[in-house]
C-alpha cells in the first residue's frame, strides 16, 4: 500500500484528489496539508511513502522550500510535485530541491497514478515534454563543456570564497582577508556547496581547478 500525504492550499483540490486516489487498491491517502509548514509537520508525524506537493501555495512556505527541508530531514521520503507550471525553470528548481517527480495538474488522471507508483518505487517521473527539455539542457551543457553543476548561478562573492577555500585557506583566514565575519564565510560556503551539489573539499578543489579559480590573485 502506497501511503500518501497531499499538500495543496485549496481544500477542494485536496478533497478531490483524496477521493480519486483512495479509489485505487494500492493507494491510501493518510493526511493532507494546506501549506509548506504543515506539510513538514504532517510528513514527520505520518511518515508517508509519497508527498504529493503543490508548487505554489501563497501565503506561507511554498512547495519547493518545503521539499528542500523535507529531503534534508527525511531523505527517504519521495516528493512528487503537482503543478500548473509547464516551464523548464520550475522543473529544474524542483529537481534541484530534491523532488522525485514533476507532473502537471492538467495531466490525465491515470498519468498521475503512474507517477505516484513510479516515485513510490524509487524511480523518477517526469511528464514527457519535461524529459525532452532536460535532454536539451544536458546537450547544451555538454556543448559548453559544463557538466559540473550550476556554476554560473554562483554570485561573484561565492566564486571568490570558493577560490580561497580551494587554495587551502581556513574560514577565519578568508574572513580576515575579505573583512567579513567567519559566520558569513560559513554561510557562503554552505550555499555554494549546495548549489553545486558538492559534498567535500576535494570535489570543490577539482571543480575550482577546472573553472580556473586557482589562478585568482
Amino acid at each position: 500500500m502506497i501511503r500518501i500525504v497531499i499538500v495543496d492550499d485549496h481544500v477542494v483540490v485536496r478533497s478531490g484528489l483524496s477521493a480519486l486516489l483512495n479509489g485505487k487498491h494500492d493507494i491510501e491517502v493518510i493526511g493532507d496539508a494546506a501549506d509548506g509548514d504543515e506539510a513538514i509537520t504532517k510528513t514527520e508525524e505520518l511518515r508517508p511513502d509519497v508527498v504529493l506537493m503543490d508548487f505554489s501555495m501563497p501565503p506561507g512556505k511554498d512547495g519547493l522550500t518545503a521539499t528542500t527541508e523535507l529531503k534534508k530531514k527525511m531523505p527517504d521520503v519521495h516528493v512528487l510535485i503537482l503543478t500548473m507550471h509547464d516551464d523548464e525553470e520550475y522543473l529544474f528548481r524542483a529537481i534541484q530541491a530534491g523532488a522525485s517527480g514533476y507532473i502537471l495538474k492538467s495531466a490525465p488522471y491515470e498519468e498521475l497514478i503512474t507517477a505516484i507508483r513510479s516515485v513510490a518505487e524509487g524511480s523518477a517521473y517526469l511528464y514527457p515534454s519535461a524529459t525532452k527539455k532536460l535532454m536539451q539542457e544536458y546537450s547544451e551543457m555538454l556543448r559548453r563543456g559544463d557538466t559540473d553543476g550550476p556554476f554560473e548561478s554562483l554570485s561573484e562573492r561565492e566564486k571568490e570564497i570558493m577560490a580561497w577555500i580551494a587554495k587551502g585557506y581556513s574560514n577565519k583566514e578568508i574572513a580576515e582577508h575579505l573583512v567579513i565575519s567567519v559566520k558569513t564565510v560559513e554561510s557562503h560556503k554552505s550555499n555554494l556547496m549546495d548549489k553545486l551539489g558538492l559534498k567535500s573539499r576535494p570535489e570543490l578543489v577539482k571543480l575550482a581547478m577546472k573553472k580556473g579559480l586557482l589562478s585568482y590573485d
